[in-house]
């Protein structure tokens, strides 16, 4: 066991107390709460100083990773280009740069490139940098792009016009970066988040023309959230109000900006549904007594819900996640046995077609589509091994015709092989764990593993690709991604049994395959690593606290520990719009089940494994003071002698930073540290 320097920061206690039904909770690090106050930087500094001091003898190790992370990036790589309306339109990096710059080509792929955004010259003076790239209006002549410079999700709206090179005089700033054009060329309806809460909850029209703002729409039930998007046809724009289990949709023909958007069908608590259309009639995604949800249609003018019918009827065994509308085709994404597939049919729901992937365990979903009237579907594939891949299907021959697949120097996936396993839970559920490792690997109990899950909003943990992952598996690492209830790999029952009085689930479940997997002999039970983000954090704080001597390094990233003391602070950001995924603490049922799982609530004393710990100052969905708080009362209950670390980027917010090469620099981090205990 490595000794480690424990001349960790010890900052003052300064007892908060809450109560509620009856119990007393006491806070000593509720200060940290204070962005503003010089006491709390000064902490977080001094916990930056002390993690890398300890962290000092794998600093070559930490830069050989960032080479071996950075050697498998194609410097001047560039996306696949997609058509729309007459142009190419692509990005593309430059050697050395970190941010891409957006182009288009007219006509053809051998026309002059136009550049319209260029990264690297607009991230210049900024310490964080993002941008949603080019946002075309109909007749391609006006760009729209939104840009956020802080990291924390704010972001302002600016105007190009491409026919004569100027930027408009146009600022929208402080929304969101969500917005869809109307038909007039001039209008965009965008959405606005609050200030403090960052809940979506106003709708907007903007005229280029008139340079005036509409409000268009105000969502006052806090537990909702507003998002505007159009559809490929190009006819109608929506707007989708949405909570954790609810849904109520609005809509507007694309060339009546001015006219009021009319409700679609009433929200009903429970009924979930999204609508899109093929210009002469709607489609519905819903969940109406369809938990894996059917495809209903609907008359335009009689979108009420009596007035649906029925297409593709719902089924026991296929997810219903998407349907994407083409003049002649619609396109599903479905989901069978944990699988993603694409199903293509023609808008009266036959000819049925499934594209075949012969991988046992991969990740397939509709790609880049901007041309309505169109036979050719354009769809992507990867699995753990193969990069994506960009494929055009014709919809009516089936003939596949690979257009590009992401170049990964210094790769050879032959050297690899995947498995897919299921693990039956301690409550018989059978829980999916997608598994990539050497191919001369050897079940044999001698491997170090690392484990990763996130078991949250009903958000799949798909077995994709991921470059970084070759620094571990290459130095004789296993790693798995446990597929855990919270999610909806399984279907919406997966995500159902791992919400509210149903959480726990979700912890049970990753410890569960852990030990199938030390048990199994695919891990030296000495050596097992745990890796979780935000929700994923809040997965390795409880299992840390269920099960301490389970792994013997944990990374949680921007974890969200603190659960009942935020989610009774209605002013945090995003708190309101929750309730429905881990329950109310208002109410008594919610606050006593919580109380048990609560990663700061229930940290005791125990001999805990060795943490790394990340967040960001700016971060706007975990606040940083959560895994701030969590480090210092962990280590005051930590009886053995492991390492706990608290990184803190003190420039970005809940994505970690924005180049390519500075987010590199965080896995290199996170890697060391796993490699250093290894």
């Amino acid at each position: 066991m490595h000794k480690f320097p424990q001349d960790y920061p010890h900052p003052e206690k300064n007892p908060h107390r809450m109560e509620k039904f009856g119990e007393t909770r006491v806070d000593d690090f509720y200060w940290m709460k204070d962005r503003e106050n010089p006491k709390v930087i000064d902490f977080l500094n001094r916990e930056n100083q002390y993690t890398e001091r300890v962290m000092a003898p794998a600093k070559s190790l930490e830069s050989t990773v960032f080479e071996e992370l950075k050697s498998r990036v194609k410097e001047d790589e560039s996306s696949t280009p997609v058509f729309e309306r007459g142009y190419y339109y692509y990005a593309r990096y430059e050697k050395g740069q970190q941010y891409p710059l957006y182009c288009r080509k007219k006509g053809n792929l051998h026309s002059a490139e136009e550049i319209l955004l260029n990264g690297p010259e607009l991230a210049k003076n900024h310490t964080f940098y993002q941008s949603t790239g080019p946002n075309m209006s109909p007749n391609q002549e006006v760009m729209a792009y939104a840009e956020d410079t802080v990291g924390r999700r704010f972001f302002n709206i600016r105007f190009k016009n491409l026919r004569t090179g100027q930027i408009l005089p146009d600022v929208i700033e402080n929304v969101r970066a969500n917005m869809v054009w109307a038909a007039d060329n001039e209008t965009i309806f965008y959405t606005e988040q609050h200030p403090e809460t960052l809940r979506s909850e106003k709708v907007y029209r903007y005229s280029i023309k008139t340079h005036k703002k509409d409000l268009i729409y105000f969502e006052k039930d806090e537990t909702y959230s507003v998002q505007v998007y159009g559809s490929l046809s190009d006819k109608f724009i929506y707007i989708s109000s949405f909570s954790t289990l609810t849904t109520e949709v609005q809509y507007l023909p694309a060339d009546k900006p001015l006219d009021n958007f009319k409700v679609f069908n009433k929200r009903e608590r429970g009924h979930e549904y999204s609508v899109t259309d093929g210009g002469d009639m709607f489609y519905i995604v819903t969940n109406k007594n369809a938990k894996n949800y059917k495809l209903m249609t609907a008359a335009i003018g009689h979108t009420e819900s009596q007035h649906w019918k029925e297409l593709i009827p719902h089924r026991e065994d296929t997810y219903l996640q998407d349907v994407t509308v083409f003049k002649h085709h619609l396109v599903m994404d479905e989901r069978q046995n944990g699988l993603t597939q694409i199903h293509i049919t023609d808008h009266l729901g036959k000819n049925s077609y499934y594209i075949p992937f012969v991988d046992q365990s991969f990740m397939a979903g509709v790609g880049d589509n901007r041309e309505f009237d169109s036979n050719v579907l354009r769809f992507e594939y990867e699995s753990m091994r193969l990069p994506p891949s960009v494929f055009d299907i014709n919809m009516v021959t089936h003939k596949q015709e690979l257009r590009k697949t992401h170049e990964v120097p210094n790769y050879d996936p032959h050297l690899y092989r995947t498995e897919r396993i299921f693990v039956t839970a301690r409550d018989g559920a059978k829980v999916p764990v997608s598994l990539i490792m050497k191919k001369d690997f050897k079940a044999d109990g001698t491997a170090p593993m690392l484990i990763y899950g996130y078991g949250s909003y009903g958000a799949n943990m798909d077995p994709w690709f991921k470059a970084d992952i070759f620094s571990l598996v290459d130095r004789g690492f296993v790693f798995a991604k446990a597929h855990i209830r919270g999610g909806s790999e399984m279907g919406r029952d997966w995500y159902d049994h791992g919400r509210t009085l149903s959480k726990k689930n979700t912890f049970y479940d990753f410890i569960d395959c852990t030990d199938y997997l030390i048990k199994n002999d695919y891990a030296n039970d000495k050596k097992v690593y745990a890796m979780g983000g935000s929700a994923g954090g809040l997965l390795m704080g409880a299992v840390m606290n269920m099960r301490p001597e389970l792994y013997h390094g944990v990374v949680a990233q921007v974890p969200f520990v603190d659960v009942i003391t935020t989610m009774l602070d209605d002013s945090i950001p995003l708190t309101t719009g929750e309730y429905d995924e881990w329950g109310n603490p208002n109410e008594k049922q919610y606050y006593d089940y919580i109380r048990t799982y609560s990663p700061y609530d229930n940290v005791h004393d125990a001999a805990y494994p060795n943490v790394l710990v990340t967040t960001g100052l700016h971060d706007s969905q975990v606040q940083y003071w959560e895994p701030a708080k969590w480090v210092s009362k962990l280590r005051q209950h930590n009886k053995g002698d492991s390492v706990i670390l608290l990184k803190t980027d003190m420039e970005s917010g809940h994505g970690g930073a924005s180049g390519r090469f500075d987010q590199l620099k965080e896995t290199a981090t996170e890697y060391a540290f796993i490699l250093m205990l290894n």
